[in-house]
This record gives C-alpha cells, structure tokens and sequence, in this order.
C-alpha cells in the first residue's frame, strides 16, 4: 500500500522523492533535476514564492497519484 501523506510529505521536503516512493522513477528524477536546474533561480528571483509554489506542486502530485493507485504492483 502507498500512503498519500508519506508521498507527500516526502516531496514537500525534497521534489520527486515522494514520486520515487510512489514508483514513478522517471517523474521523480524529472522533478529532481527541475530541484537543481530550475529551483535557486525561482527561490532568488522570487523571493521565495516560486521555489515554495514548486515543492507544493511536487507534494500535491504525489499525493494525489498515490491517492488514486493505493496498491504497488507487484514483481512475482
């Protein structure tokens, strides 16, 4: 089971760990290159509010896609 709040959670911290979590590997390397790249520029040229609008939308996708796939597929 995948829990939404974990997910979140996670990607609030850092962009794409909760997407990582959630076995989304592609999305979570995606968000965490955008984290190195795209980020310092948002945070500086923003004062903040762009960098803060960034980790919540990384937290919302997370939650919410484990919110609608609740289960992991499993291997076996």
């Amino acid at each position: 089971m995948r829990n939404p709040n974990l997910a979140a959670v996670l990607s609030l911290i850092v962009p794409g760990v909760g997407q990582l979590y959630n076995g989304r590997i592609l999305a979570g390397i995606l968000w965490l290159v955008g984290l190195i790249l795209v980020i310092p520029g948002f945070w500086i040229g923003t004062g903040g509010v762009l960098g803060i609008a960034y980790h919540a939308l990384s937290a919302y996708t997370a939650y919410s896609y484990a919110k609608e796939n609740p289960l992991r597929a499993s291997k076996f």
